[in-house]
């Protein structure tokens, strides 16, 4: 559950241009179910890690980064237990900022405003607001989404990829699942979410790899839940994804959030 009760909050009453709270997850995982808002929203993360899912795509929020879900866009959200997050709600037009959903690395100077924020509520000065608006779209835009599909067969996939991604099942393996030939399940992947199937598995991959590196588990043990047969091989295909080792890519996560 959250700490605190925003279930039947309404971000679209606050007339502010902008408005921030803290949330922690206590206790188990926490699923917020479909919804959607006038106001545009970007879901921070400041320790554990949030997935949401916009658009046909999940999105992997780890400390330091925030999703950008632009207002009336339909989507979940699903926080790991003890997770520490916060929400900033933007007033449509008062800052210029993607039409669409996407990944943002919030620099530590964002970060503090953000907080401050969410600390001031209602008491927020205007000088405040007008600088976190000058900042926010210089922040950068990360890739840590996965594209889906309401496809049937490509959300199967991801479904099971998910829930078991030890399995590491070929395309081959796939196509004879589904009673296909490769080069037309192939095709479907690459038409339903963009890429191949290699790199939609690898990408998959890399969000499971952070959930898992993010709540404490060693590289070792993120690369046996992979499937992997050497951590070397976990290691090569993470930093090939996201260009650090796993182990410097999440301690520059944690070097740096309160």
């Amino acid at each position: 559950m959250f700490s605190l009760g925003l279930e039947g909050y309404d971000p679209d009453s606050q007339p502010d241009p902008a408005v921030a709270f803290h949330i922690r997850v206590v206790q188990e995982e926490q699923h917020i179910p479909v919804h959607h808002h006038r106001k545009g929203q970007l879901i921070l993360a400041l320790h554990g890690a949030i997935t949401c899912e916009v658009e046909n795509a999940l999105w992997m929020v780890p400390p330091q980064y925030a999703v950008w879900i632009p207002g009336q866009i339909v989507h979940s959200n699903k926080a790991t237990p003890g997770a520490r997050l916060c929400f900033l709600f933007i007033e449509p037009g008062a800052v210029t900022l993607p039409d669409r959903c996407c990944t943002l690395k919030i620099s530590p100077l964002v970060r503090e405003m953000i907080l401050t924020l969410a600390e001031r509520q209602n008491n927020a000065s205007r000088q405040l607001t007008a600088l976190l608006f000058e900042e926010l779209p210089r922040q950068p835009q990360e890739q840590l989404q996965l594209p889906v599909s309401p496809h049937p067969k490509i959300r199967l996939m991801s479904e099971e990829m998910i829930a078991a991604p030890a399995g590491r099942q070929t395309l081959h393996q796939w196509a004879h699942h589904f009673a296909m030939s490769e080069r037309n399940l192939a095709r479907l992947v690459v038409n339903e979410t963009g890429l191949s199937f290699r790199r939609w598995r690898h990408q998959l991959q890399l969000i499971v790899a952070l959930q898992g590196l993010i709540a404490g588990q060693t590289v070792q043990q993120v690369a046996q839940s992979l499937g992997y047969d050497s951590t070397t091989a976990f290691i090569t295909m993470f930093k090939k994804g996201l260009g650090q080792t796993p182990a410097r890519y999440v301690a520059s996560l944690t070097t740096s959030y309160r």
